[in-house]
Formats: C-alpha cells, structure tokens, sequence
C-alpha cells in the first residue's frame, strides 16, 4: 500500500505540474487572443494538446493506481475519493499531510485554470463576432441596390446606382 501510495502522490504531483503549464498557455493565449495572431494561436494550440496529451496519461495511471489501492483496501472504487483516501491515512499523518496538501494545490490550480479558460473563451467569442461583423460590412459594401433606371425608350437599364449616377433630366 507504501508504494501505491506514493505512486499516487507522484501522479498528482504531476498533474498539479502539467495544470500549471496549462494555466500559463492559457494566459499566453489571452495575449495572443487579443493582438489576434493567427499563427501563433495555432502553434499554442498544439501545445495545448501536447500537454493535454500528457494529462490523459496521467490520468490513466492514476486511475489504474487507484483500481489497485481498491483491491488491496477491499472497497469499492467508487468510494475511493481523495477526500477519503485522507481519512484512510489517519494512522500515517505524514502521507495524510502531503495528500491534503496536493488536494489543496490541485483545487486552486483547477480553479484558476477554469478562470483563465473562461476569459479565454469571452475572449474568442468576441474575436468571432467582430470577425462577423466585419465579414458582414464587407458584403454589404460591395453590393449597392439596385434600382429601376429606365432609357429613354422606357427599357430597364439594369444599372445600378451609382455606376453612370443620377440623370436629373428624366
């Protein structure tokens, strides 16, 4: 159980580490986001992947570490929490200490991740609109209306205004 154990601090650990960098990609690509690099928002993104890539294998071994310690504690896993895992190690307090203070360190790390993730994403969302709304006036720059210019002989031109102006003699 010794070793499961801290098989299980080292995971977190390094989850808390590999959160930490994504915290801080996150707040990189706040500044990207608003001076709307194109190309360095792509080469963040895969950065992002790679440490997300990093965070799933960590995540399948701290799940398999704790298939084991379920085993070897004879609960069912679903009962295993890290909040329960704390009161399990009453009788080993240094390990007890170690595991509340990574929960702690986890906690707020997740936290400002999930606060940086949301700036991020008004941030995008705003971007989206402005591009739309650029896209938008672009569109209606380009298309004038079209009017009922009529020739002498009463036939429809097809003009559209502006093109040859207004004949004030008509």
């Amino acid at each position: 159980m010794a070793s499961l154990m801290e098989n299980l601090l080292e995971v977190l650990e390094k989850e808390d580490t590999e959160y930490q960098s994504l915290i801080l990609l996150g707040k990189e690509k706040k500044d990207i986001l608003v001076k709307g690099d194109i190309p360095a928002l792509e080469k963040i993104t895969v950065r992002e992947q790679d440490v997300s890539s990093v965070l799933r294998n960590l995540e399948i071994r701290r799940e398999k570490i704790m298939d084991d310690m379920s085993i070897v504690l004879n609960k069912p896993k679903n009962e295993l929490t890290i909040v329960n895992m704390i009161e399990i190690l009453s009788k080993r307090p240094e390990e007890q200490a170690r595991l509340q203070e990574l929960r702690a360190r986890l906690k707020d790390t997740l936290a400002e991740m999930a606060k940086v993730n949301d700036q991020n994403q008004r941030l995008t969302k705003q971007a989206l609109e402005l591009v739309e709304y650029d896209l938008t006036l672009f569109k209606s720059m380009r298309q004038a209306p079209e009017t009922a210019n009529y020739n002498r002989n009463a036939y429809n031109t097809g003009e559209i205004l502006g093109t040859t102006g207004f004949d004030a003699k008509q």
